[in-house]
């Protein structure tokens, strides 16, 4: 029986597969800077972090400066939104198929941050400190 989590795992691990075939996502990684950050704050700050900024800049139907909203650089959540197609509402359409107009519901923002997270976590483990 496949449950909630294996799902999510699945989709999670499927997204950040198909997001690497895109020569753009898949050129991002984060900074020594930002790799550091992540790992002096610790996994629970970091995703406190992605859940609020997610909600922040994109969680609105029509959020302001949407497509200029989420700097590159600055966080690492910033660059794992670029890497994972958060960082705007248009890119979160396009890929994750959630239209635009409606408001994030608090599981689609969950969706979101643990995808996030998840493109975090690969990054440090594939860069050791």
């Amino acid at each position: 029986m496949q449950t909630e989590g294996d799902s999510r795992d699945s989709w999670i691990s499927q997204t950040l597969i198909r997001l690497s075939a895109s020569s753009f996502r898949a050129g991002f990684a984060l900074s020594a800077r930002d790799r550091a950050y992540a790992r002096s704050k610790g996994r629970a700050t970091i995703e406190r972090h992605a859940r609020e900024l997610l909600r922040g800049r994109v969680g609105d139907a029509w959020p302001a400066k949407d497509g200029r909203q989420t700097p590159f650089r600055g966080h690492p959540v910033f660059t794992a939104q670029h890497a994972t197609a958060t960082c705007c509402r248009g890119c979160i359409e396009k890929w994750h198929h959630i239209p635009r107009g409606t408001e994030l519901s608090d599981e689609q923002l969950d969706r979101l941050a643990d995808l996030v997270m998840a493109w975090i976590e690969e990054d440090l483990a594939s860069h050791p400190a």
